[in-house]
């Protein structure tokens, strides 16, 4: 995967997106997502990879002050058709180098991000370092078990779901290894699909740099 072609994948995504990815059992994923993070009024929350802002409409956003990053100008566009009387922030922004200062929001989310950018680590990296120091990093998205290597099955659709602008065989803890000193885990579960989508919750640390 690269920047290129999912510019292009995700342009003929965007129109049938929310059917697929913010139904059924998305759906009720989502609906999960920040069942327990309390959100103060003027709160700084960021969301990489905001797509279609599927999740967006899942927290208080009339009270939050929110940014919204995406790469496909056609997925911005939906999420922008959506708020259109909101006060949110939608940019064109590449995940993999986040034009924010350090520390600049108080929450940041990446949901089904890091299966898609050609360099997750770099991502989640930058993700990690616009989040203020206590703050909160929450990720959803599919990832291989740990300590477990893919299926035959999975090995051998892993390449042709590329082509559809994700990737199966990502390892969570592989992304997260080189930043360990900087995130504390708060909680990590599967919420779908035998555990494959996970929801991870991750403060900030001091330690970060």
């Amino acid at each position: 995967m690269n920047n290129s072609w999912n510019k292009i994948i995700y342009k003929v995504w965007a129109p049938i997106y929310d059917a697929i990815f913010n139904a059924g059992p998305f759906l009720k994923a989502r609906e999960t997502l920040f069942n327990d993070i309390h959100f103060q009024p003027g709160d700084k929350v960021l969301f990489v990879g905001a797509g279609t802002g599927a999740d967006i409409e899942r927290l208080p956003y009339e009270h939050l002050e929110i940014t919204a990053i995406d790469y496909s100008e056609d997925m911005l566009q939906k999420a922008k058709d959506k708020f259109r009387a909101s006060k949110i922030s939608f940019l064109k922004m590449d995940a993999q180098e986040l034009d924010f200062a350090d520390d600049a929001f108080d929450y940041v989310v990446g949901s089904l991000i890091l299966s898609v950018v050609p360099d997750n680590r770099k991502a989640f990296g930058e993700m990690l370092r616009v989040c203020r120091k206590d703050g909160l990093v929450l990720v959803f998205d599919k990832f291989s078990q740990p300590g477990k290597g893919l299926s035959l099955v999975k090995k051998a659709f892993r390449h042709v779901i590329k082509l559809l602008g994700t990737d199966i065989g990502v390892s969570f803890e592989e992304i997260c290894s080189t930043e360990k000193a900087g995130v504390q885990l708060i909680s990590d579960e599967g919420i779908m699909f035998g555990g494959m989508y996970r929801r991870i919750l991750l403060k900030k640390s001091l330690l970060s740099q």
